[in-house]
C-alpha cells in the first residue's frame, strides 16, 4: 500500500493559514516576529495570508518583547489540537515525552498539520507519528529539528530525492563544534571553553545532550530515516567528547588531522545501515575540517549526485524560526509529504553493530613518571602487533601537564579489536589512566 497524498490544511487556497504556537521561548517568539515583519513577502510567495491566532506557554505574564494581546491564549497546549480556528499546530516546547508528545499526537489525530522543531520527539517516536500522519492524512514537517540554519531535511528529502544515497553525515551540533574550535584556536581546556559556551547561551546548564552526542544522534536518526530507512534509535552508537584534550587536538594537527564531532550514516548491502555519533580525526584539508564555531555542515553522497555539502548556523532564534517557516510555507502552498514514504515498508531496523566496522584509530597513552618513552614506544608496537593491530605511525611527546604521552595511529582494524586492547594497555604498570581511542574518518 502506497501512502496517499495528505489533505491540504485549509478548505481554500486563498483563505488565511492560521497557526497555533505551543512554546514561546526564543524560537516561538522568533516565528511570530518573522511572520509580522515579512507579512507581505510571505503572502507574495504563498498566495495567502499566514497568521498566528493562538498560543500556549507556561507563563502567561512573562515579558517576551512582543505583543500577544490579540492572540487567543491556551493554558493547556493540547487545546490547540482542538481549536477550530487553528489550521497548523507549531510545536516548539521540546522534549520527547510529556506535553509535546501529547500535543503532536492529538493534533495529528484531529487531522491538523503539525510543524515541529523537536528532534527528540521525531527521532524517538518516528514510527508512531508516521502512522498517525498517514492514518489521519495530517502532514508532519520538521525541517527545524535538524540543523535549524541549513535546509538539511529538504536537501535529503527533496534535493537528492531521485538518488539512492550511499552516505550522509557531518557536523550536526554547533555547541560541540564551538568547543572543539575554541580549544584548537586558543589552547584552552575543555572545561573552560564549555563554561564560555554556557555563558554565551550555546550550551545549556546541563550540556550533556550536546557534548555527549545525543543532540546529534537525534538529528542523525531523522536524516537516516529519510535517506535510507528508519532505525531503532537505541541501536545507534553514541560517544561523547568529554575526554578530548588540547593535547589531542595538537597531536592530531601534527598528523594532518582535525578533531570534529561527527554523525555519519552509510547504506550497507542487504538493506543494512551503519550509523554512529562520535568525535573523529578527519583530514585537515577536508571540507568539514574548515567548518568552525557554532556552524553545522551536512554532506550527502550518491552515485548520481556525488558529494554535496551545505553549511550554516545550526541554532538560534533567526535560523530556527526561518526553518520553521519554511515548513509553514510548504503547507501554505498545499504541500504535505508522507513522513518517511511507504508506511507499510518502514519498520525500524537496528543499526549495524559498530564493533564490526573497520577504520584506522588514533591512540593516546599516558605513561607514568620516569619511563623511557622511546623504549616503551617499541614495546607498545609489539604488544599491539601481537593482537593483530598494526601501527602506521607512532611518536611520543610531553603534554601540557608535563606527562609523557605515546601517540599511535593504527592501520585499519575493527572497533572490537580496539576495545580488546584498551584494557590490556590500561593494566600495564607503566600506563597512567585509561588510554583514549578516536576513530579516523578519511573524508575527501
Amino acid at each position: 500500500m502506497t501512502s496517499v497524498h495528505h489533505n491540504t490544511v485549509s478548505s481554500s487556497a486563498t483563505s488565511p493559514l492560521r497557526l497555533g504556537i505551543a512554546g514561546l521561548g526564543t524560537v516561538g517568539t522568533g516565528v511570530i516576529r518573522l511572520i509580522r515583519q515579512h507579512d507581505g513577502l510571505l503572502r507574495n510567495r504563498t498566495g495567502r495570508q499566514i497568521e498566528v491566532v493562538a498560543v500556549s506557554a507556561r507563563n502567561r505574564t512573562r515579558d517576551r518583547g512582543i505583543d500577544l494581546s490579540g492572540l487567543r491564549w491556551h493554558d493547556d497546549p493540547t487545546a490547540l489540537a482542538n481549536d477550530p480556528d487553528v489550521d497548523v499546530v507549531v510545536e516548539l516546547m521540546g522534549g520527547a515525552e510529556g506535553a509535546a508528545r501529547t500535543l503532536v499526537t492529538e493534533a495529528l489525530k484531529a487531522g491538523k498539520a503539525v510543524v515541529t522543531a523537536n528532534k527528540a520527539l521525531v527521532a524517538r517516536h518516528a514510527q508512531e507519528l508516521a502512522h498517525l500522519s498517514h492514518e489521519h492524512k495530517a502532514p508532519l514537517l520538521f525541517e527545524a529539528a535538524v540543523a535549524g540554519g541549513i535546509p538539511a531535511i529538504k536537501m535529503v528529502r527533496e534535493g537528492v530525492a531521485a538518488d539512492a544515497l550511499t552516505r550522509l553525515g557531518g557536523i550536526l551540533n554547533g555547541t560541540s563544534n564551538f568547543i572543539l574550535t575554541e580549544m584548537a584556536e586558543t589552547g584552552r581546556a575543555f572545561e573552560d571553553v564549555l563554561k564560555e559556551a554556557q555563558d554565551k547561551g550555546y550550551a545549556e546548564a546541563d550540556p550533556s545532550a550536546d557534548i555527549d552526542g545525543w543532540d546529534a544522534a537525534h538529528k542523525l536518526s531523522i536524516l537516516t530515516a529519510i535517506a535510507f530507512r528508519p532505525i531503532v534509535f537505541d541501536s545507534l552508537a553514541v560517544s561523547g567528547m568529554r575526554r578530548i584534550t588540547t593535547d589531542d587536538i595538537h597531536q592530531a594537527r601534527k598528523l594532518g588531522y582535525a578533531i570534529k564531532m561527527l554523525g555519519v550514516a552509510r547504506r550497507l548491502p542487504e538493506d543494512r545501515v551503519e550509523a554512529w555519533v562520535q568525535p573523529c580525526l578527519i583530514p585537515a584539508r577536508s571540507g568539514l575540517a574548515q567548518v568552525n564555531g557554532v556552524y553545522n555542515a551536512l554532506t550527502t553522497e550518491g552515485p548520481f549526485s556525488g558529494p554535496i555539502t551545505i553549511s550554516g548556523q545550526g541554532a538560534g532564534e533567526g535560523p530556527t524560526a526561518d526553518a520553521v517557516m519554511a515548513d509553514v510555507i510548504d503547507l501554505a502552498r498545499g504541500h504535505g509529504l508522507p513522513l518517511w514514504g511507504r508506511v507499510d515498508e518502514q519498520a525500524p531496523i537496528p543499526c549495524e553493530p559498530v564493533g564490526n566496522l573497520a577504520s584506522r584509530f588514533y591512540l593516546r597513552i599516558t605513561l607514568t613518571n620516569n619511563v623511557n618513552a622511546e623504549t616503551t614506544l617499541g614495546e607498545l608496537r609489539t604488544i599491539l602487533g601481537n593482537e593483530d593491530i598494526a601501527v602506521e605511525q607512532g611518536h611520543h611527546h610531553t603534554s601540557q601537564g608535563g606527562a609523557t604521552q605515546i601517540i599511535l595511529l593504527t592501520k585499519p582494524v575493527t572497533l572490537n579489536d580496539i576495545d580488546r586492547i584498551l584494557p590490556i594497555l590500561e593494566e600495564m604498570p607503566i600506563v597512567q589512566g585509561t588510554p583514549l581511542a578516536l576513530k579516523v574518518e578519511d573524508l575527501p
